[in-house]
């Protein structure tokens, strides 16, 4: 990281000195310009990325647990999302069709050919593999619809009614080559929540569960998640540790599933981790009082941690579901959203910009997070245990 700044600073000090013989200025007064130009470049200029096989340094580490949303069906130089990018380096992006707080559609997503062109845009801004992500679940949940051009989804309830694993499997497919040939590499699905709630406005009455028993979904997610890795596709099973039991919505408010709560919502996320068939898992917002009386699920380390990590084994990405929820938001101010957060486990803070809209939310939450690691609250080792988890799994996505 010092041989590359040092570099820069010697690069732009022979362009200043340049440009100050050139336009004739004497000897003494190009040093002056040539030191106060060139120092007025430096305070502006975007930290280098670490070239093949050199670890970053803590501000990109930090800038890859970073996932958030933007607004625009192209992205130019300039953009907010460009700079979050280029000179935050955050870790990735999601996609959506909807724009909730203006109530408009066209936010990302129009046409498969706008698609493609802004994705290809978004991975040229970068050296490091760009997550692109979106909620392609089927059904109600379906970013790229089918008035846009997008192939026909059925929900998960309805494809599991069949009793055919195969029927699930045949829209995955084509769900999982629509992706890919898009350039989108992150899917955030399957939801693997049990169905035992129908009232659940969340879950239930989108007909997001496959079912309500654990072996059904635990099968129908296992084919979609295959279907996604052979088109090289990435899938984050969720809600941890059970969505389906709520009586309400985590992105209206508080939801307390203490009463509801059943260990048997841990059964599809236990077997897709044995199975080694888990990429991500993201996290719920709801409050389990009979696994922590203290914190909601995304900031538990008795959650994240001792239950996900250590009773279940799964060792790979752990990534938030939306940081901007009502749940959390409400709630809490984002230096104990980020930083609880991490401290229980989490590796990738999505803060999807769909509840409200933040355009400088990237830059403070990595702000923040740079500021509980200064002030030692958050060890540094626990931004490098996330930040080597992503890279492992982002390595396959620059083949």
């Amino acid at each position: 990281m010092r041989l590359r700044q040092s570099t820069e600073i010697l690069r732009r000090g022979r362009l200043t000195l340049s440009f100050c013989a050139a336009i004739g200025y004497e000897v003494p007064m190009r040093i002056f310009l040539c030191a106060w130009i060139a120092l007025a470049l430096l305070a502006g200029a975007a930290p280098a990325a670490a070239g093949p096989g050199e670890e970053p340094g803590l501000d990109e580490k930090i800038g890859q647990m970073i996932m958030v949303g933007f607004r625009g069906l192209s992205v130019a130089d300039g953009d907010p999302v460009d700079r979050d990018i280029r000179k935050r380096r955050i870790g990735g992006v999601i996609l959506f069709d909807y724009d909730v707080p203006s109530r408009t559609w066209g936010r990302n997503i129009e046409s498969p050919g706008q698609l493609r062109a802004l994705t290809d845009s978004l991975k040229k801004r970068t050296a490091v593999p760009l997550f692109i992500a979106v909620d392609q679940e089927g059904g109600r949940i379906a970013r790229l619809k089918e008035k846009a051009g997008f192939p026909p989804t059925l929900s998960q309830k309805r494809l599991a009614a069949a009793g055919d694993p195969g029927r699930t499997a045949r829209q995955a497919e084509r769900t999982a080559k629509t992706l890919a040939g898009l350039g989108i590499n992150l899917n955030l699905a399957p939801v693997v929540d049990l169905d035992l709630n129908q009232d659940n406005p969340v879950i239930g009455k989108l007909e997001r569960s496959f079912s309500r028993d654990p072996g059904t979904v635990s099968r129908h997610a296992a084919v979609v998640i295959e279907a996604h890795r052979r088109h090289g596709i990435l899938t984050a099973p969720k809600h941890f540790p059970g969505h389906g039991s709520a009586a309400g919505d985590t992105h209206e408010g508080f939801v307390d599933v203490t009463g509801r709560w059943s260990a048997l919502e841990l059964e599809p996320f236990r077997t897709l981790i044995r199975r080694g068939e888990a990429d991500l898992i993201m996290t719920a917002h709801v409050f389990n009082g009979t696994l922590d009386p203290e914190w909601p699920s995304t900031f538990s380390r008795k959650t994240l941690t001792d239950l996900l990590r250590g009773d279940l084994g799964f060792s790979g990405v752990v990534i938030s579901d939306d940081l901007q929820m009502k749940a959390i938001a409400s709630r809490y101010g984002l230096e104990t959203v980020v930083g609880q957060s991490i401290l229980a486990g989490v590796d990738i803070l999505l803060f999807a910009n769909n509840s409200v809209y933040e355009e400088d939310i990237a830059a403070r939450a990595a702000a923040t997070i740079r500021s509980l690691v200064d002030k030692g609250v958050i060890p540094k080792g626990r931004i490098d245990e996330s930040w080597r988890r992503i890279m492992r799994l982002k390595k396959p996505l620059s083949r």
